[in-house]
Order: structure tokens, then C-alpha cells, then sequence
């Protein structure tokens, strides 16, 4: 394993080389000494997964092939984060939420607790790329909310909780809880009634 600053690792680590961990980001750039990451026990790192440094990760954190996570982001207990999915700095992702493979999470998301997030699924951060008008503001998916294979969420978008994002859809307004989002632009509509009274987090949709 390939270590920079200073890493803390829990009991049972199981790492599957070549794994990356505190990996400096710029403002420690040939320096020493800074916090690395921080993983809880019983973490699984498959090949590839590289991780910066100022990152803490909860208890049984399983990440696949080729997983990036920047610097500055906190990560709850019992999440998956699947192959080639990265997460970019100051992100905040809570317990048992999954990430499926190729999702791609900008900078400054909030993300909760029960959150499924299907494959190919993109978060954006800028609203006009690249002039930086009104900074960058990533998406807010409350608890058990769940998002679809494709979709992209525009920067700032408010996914509330329980919430259903359809694959393939393009959400360009808040999508309110417990509600369904589907087509390009996103329709808000009720959820179908087998979904309305499923288990929260358990749609189905990916």
C-alpha cells in the first residue's frame, strides 16, 4: 500500500493492491506530516481505489476497482462505493448509502443516509461552465432517496427524502419528498402506489 501523511486504519483492513492512501492535495504537495485518511474497521479497498489525504470514512467501507476520493470529504459507516466511481473534495456522505459503478460526485455534495445511487448516475456542481458564475454548489439527496442508472442533476438541486430519480432522467428543479422525477427535463410526478408503500430506499430503479 502507498501511504502519504499520516493514515489510521481500523482492525480487519482488507486491501486488494495497489491502493492508494492520503494522497496530498495540492496545498501539501511535497510536505510531510499532514492528516491522511482515516478508515474505520473491517474496510475492504479493492485495486486501484486511491484515496486523499483529510478524508475519514466510517466503519465497513467497501470500495471497488478504480475508486477516487478527494480530499476533505467525511463518509459514514456501511457504505459501498462502487468501480470507477469518483467523489470529488468536500463531499459529506452519510451511513448505508450506495454508490453504484461510474457515478460521478462533484465537489460540495451532501448526500444521506439510505441513498442509492444507480450506475452512471452524474452530480453536478457548476451551473455555467467554466466562467464560475455563481461558485460551485453540488446537490443536496436527502435520506432514502433514490437515483436511476443515467440521470444527471443539475448543480444545487434539492432531492427530498424518500425521493425517486428515474434512469435517464435530467433533473433541472427540486424534486420534492417522496415524489417521482422522470424524463429530460424531469417531470415531477407521485410515486406509483407499489413504490409508495415500499420500504424507503428499496425502489428498484437502478
Amino acid at each position: 500500500m502507498i501511504e502519504y501523511g499520516i493514515n489510521k486504519t481500523g482492525e480487519g483492513l482488507q486491501v486488494f493492491e495497489p491502493v492508494t492512501l492520503g494522497f496530498p492535495s495540492r496545498e501539501y504537495l511535497g510536505k510531510t506530516g499532514f492528516a491522511g485518511t482515516t478508515l474505520g474497521k473491517d474496510a475492504v479497498l479493492r485495486s486501484g481505489t486511491i484515496i486523499y489525504c483529510d478524508v475519514i470514512i466510517g466503519d465497513r467501507f467497501q470500495s471497488g476497482h478504480n475508486v477516487l476520493i478527494r480530499e476533505k470529504t467525511r463518509i459514514g459507516d456501511r457504505v459501498s462505493v462502487g468501480t470507477a466511481v469518483i467523489i470529488e473534495g468536500n463531499t459529506r456522505i452519510g451511513n448505508d448509502a450506495s454508490l453504484q459503478s461510474m457515478v460521478y460526485i462533484p465537489t460540495s455534495t451532501t448526500i444521506g443516509d439510505h441513498v442509492f445511487i444507480g450506475p452512471n448516475a452524474v452530480l453536478t456542481n457548476d451551473r455555467y461552465p467554466p466562467s464560475g458564475i455563481g461558485g460551485l454548489v453540488g446537490p443536496v439527496i436527502e435520506n432514502h432517496a433514490a437515483i436511476g442508472a443515467n440521470a444527471t442533476i443539475l448543480p444545487g438541486i434539492h432531492i427530498g427524502e424518500g425521493a425517486l430519480v428515474a434512469a435517464g432522467a435530467i433533473v433541472t428543479r427540486d424534486v420534492p419528498a417522496h415524489r417521482l422525477a422522470m424524463g429530460a427535463p424531469a417531470k415531477i410526478r407521485d410515486l406509483p402506489s407499489a413504490l409508495a408503500r415500499g420500504t424507503p430506499g428499496n425502489h428498484g430503479i437502478g
